[in-house]
């Protein structure tokens, strides 16, 4: 698909992977409807873009009075309407799942399982208009492996990689393509300083930003329909336990320990 000219709704703009997504759709030529719950960080973002056509739209997609709102932005768009949906909004926690409260846990599966599903519900019309259309739904490398300390995020993924597989293949027979992108870590505000001191000790490779944003780019211009994982060796794990789940528990439970005293530092 050629990017140039195409207008893009972009959700979680504001963060570290939807802000670098937000900078290379821009340069290509794209025009934005930005999506975030506070405006000046979205008018941050804007600031770093060349493209002066771009429309922040500050809402909150967990309310149905948000979805509302930007389901009202979108179709008041007067240049032929929107072409792609770039879900990017989510949330993290790193905490022990009997820990956990219960507002958390609603929270983690609102923002990352329900809230792109209701999205992408709300805009797959204005996308059903297009002659080319194409939903890219960021997912985790925790959506198809279960990593502990994030039993809550991972069941949001794993249900936001399912949500979209099956979305793909209703939608196979339209003009409306639907793809599934697991980053791994990642280098943004999203991971706590717990988050980012298990990674260190665990020896987990992270990525910039940018990396993120070049996959989506070349989604978004193959209009490949496959899921995409992100990093080495976490793609090879992830075959790895569809296959043989049994030597994935096996390496996680000798990082147990380590886990679990992060996590223990991420409620101090």
């Amino acid at each position: 698909m050629n990017i140039e000219n195409r207008t893009v709704v972009l959700t979680g703009a504001s963060g570290g992977i939807g802000r670098a997504i937000a900078q290379s759709l821009d340069a290509c030529g794209a025009r934005l409807v930005l999506v975030g719950r506070k405006a000046e960080k979205l008018d941050a973002v804007q600031k770093t873009l060349s493209g002066k056509k771009h429309l922040p739209v500050a809402v909150d997609l967990n309310t149905r009075d948000g979805r509302r709102d930007l389901l009202q932005a979108c179709n008041g768009l007067d240049e032929g309407g929107i072409s792609l949906l770039i879900n990017c909004l989510g949330i993290n926690e790193l905490r022990l799942f009997a820990e956990q409260t219960e507002a958390s846990i609603e929270q983690q599966i609102q923002t990352n399982l329900l809230c792109p599903i209701l999205v992408c519900h709300d805009l797959l019309p204005l996308l059903q208009q297009r002659s080319e259309a194409l939903i890219v739904n960021i997912g985790s490398t925790f959506g198809s492996i279960g990593h502990p300390g994030f039993s809550s995020y991972c069941a949001a993924k794993f249900g936001l990689r399912g949500f979209t597989e099956a979305l793909r293949r209703e939608l196979a027979d339209t003009a409306v393509e639907v793809s599934y992108i697991a980053p791994r870590a990642t280098r943004t505000d999203l991971n706590s300083d717990s988050i980012n001191a298990m990674n260190e000790a665990l020896g987990t490779s992270t990525d910039d930003p940018a990396l993120v944003a070049k996959e989506v780019l070349n989604t978004i211009r193959s209009r490949g329909s496959a899921d995409r994982y992100l990093g080495w060796p976490e793609k090879f794990f992830v075959r790895i336990n569809a296959l043989l789940p049994g030597l994935v528990d096996s390496a996680l439970r000798k990082q147990l320990p380590l886990i679990r005293r992060f996590a223990q530092d991420s409620i101090n």
